[in-house]
Formats: structure tokens, C-alpha cells, sequence
């Protein structure tokens, strides 16, 4: 069975760490499939080259064409990644701006694997207060390890290989939940209990400067 993996990147500049992230964990993720015996393939949404259309779908009450395709990727998603840069301590209005366009039950049962990119390991904590409690409201089904990165974790040594183990370990629960999926129907919200939303168990570093 092949599995549709969407990859939501909520980078600003070309290229970006929020980019570069999102793509290792996809990599991670697909692999981490195929070991259990499904194909997986994945499609990237570059919330960047959204901007204008979501600023507009939002002022005119009607989603343009460019954000209805968006949405319309996610509503046949087998699994999500959602990686978003950090700014004041939280997730990037762009970022907030998509999830906001998206339809109440778009992301019900959604296996997802959330993930975020700092130049502090100060912001750590964005992925359980912030980017969480999102996710869980729209009744995502996120896996309990969260990726964070900060600009040093992308170099050499001992920094990028955590990274590495952060990613493996993320995108092997995520793998796990994706291939246990029956394809049940999406729209009813006692697809996946909201109570069944998984605890925070960010996998970061404890060293912070």
C-alpha cells in the first residue's frame, strides 16, 4: 500500500532551516514505512509561496484556488509533517494562518509529527505549549516526539548526531501510526477521540545556553 504523506513547511526564506528539517524528516519517515512494509510518498506545502493567497482567502471569505488545493492534500493525507520556524517564542503567523484556513475536521485521526527550527534551544518548549495544543485542537493525532532544531543541530558532531536520533525516533512513531491506519472515513469527530491525542513527550536537548 503506498501512503500519502503531506509535509507542511512554514520556512520564510529560501532556502531555510524549516525547509532543510522538514525534508530529513520526510526522508526519515519514508524509509521508517517501507521497513514495515508500505510505500510512501510526499508532497510539500510551502507555506511561503501561500502568502498571498491566504492573506486573501481570509479577506474575502472564499479560499482561493491555490489554498483550496492545500487543503484539499490534507484531506487525503495518510500522515502530516508540520515544521514551522520559531518567532517571539511561538509558531509563525503564516503557519497559524494555514491551519486556521483549513476545514474543522480536515485533520481528525491525522497521524502528524510536529517539528520547529530556532537560533535558540531556548524556544525548545514551542513544540508542547504552542504547536501541540494547535494540532490537538484540530484533532490531529500527534505522535508523543516532536523535532526541534536550532541553527547549530544542522553542523557536525555530537549536535547534529542528537538531531539525527531526534528525527529517527519521531518519524518511526510516525511511520507507525501512518501504516497502522485503516483509511477510516474523515468528517465525524468520533473518528479519533479527542482524548486519545498523545501526551507531550518532546525528544530536545536539555542543554540550554
Amino acid at each position: 500500500m503506498t501512503r500519502r504523506i503531506v509535509v507542511v513547511s512554514g520556512g520564510l526564506a529560501e532556502p531555510s532551516t524549516t525547509r532543510l528539517l522538514a525534508d530529513r524528516i520526510a526522508e526519515a519517515t519514508r524509509v521508517a514505512v517501507g521497513t514495515r512494509g508500505d510505500d510512501a510518498e510526499t508532497e510539500v506545502i510551502e507555506l511561503r509561496s501561500l502568502a498571498m493567497d491566504l492573506a486573501t482567502t481570509f479577506t474575502a471569505g472564499v479560499p482561493t484556488a491555490a489554498v483550496a488545493r492545500a487543503r484539499e492534500q490534507l484531506a487525503t493525507a495518510d500522515g502530516l509533517i508540520a515544521v514551522s520556524p520559531v518567532f517571539a517564542a511561538g509558531y509563525s503567523g503564516l503557519f497559524k494562518m494555514f491551519f486556521d484556513a483549513l476545514d474543522p475536521d480536515t485533520l481528525t485521526g491525522v497521524p502528524t509529527l510536529l517539528a520547529a527550527t530556532a537560533g535558540s534551544a531556548r524556544h525548545s518548549l514551542v513544540l508542547d505549549h504552542a504547536m501541540r495544543p494547535l494540532l490537538s485542537y484540530l484533532r490531529a493525532l500527534v505522535v508523543p516526539t516532536g523535532v526541534f532544531a536550532t541553527t547549530d543541530d544542522f553542523g557536525t558532531g555530537e549536535a547534529a548526531t542528537a538531531l539525527k536520533g531526534r528525527i529517527g525516533r519521531a518519524a518511526d512513531e510516525l511511520a507507525e501510526q501512518i501504516t497502522r491506519s485503516t483509511g477510516s472515513p474523515r468528517g465525524f469527530s468520533d473518528a479519533v477521540p479527542f482524548a486519545r491525542c498523545s501526551p507531550p513527550r518532546t525528544n530536545r536537548r536539555l542543554a540550554v545556553p
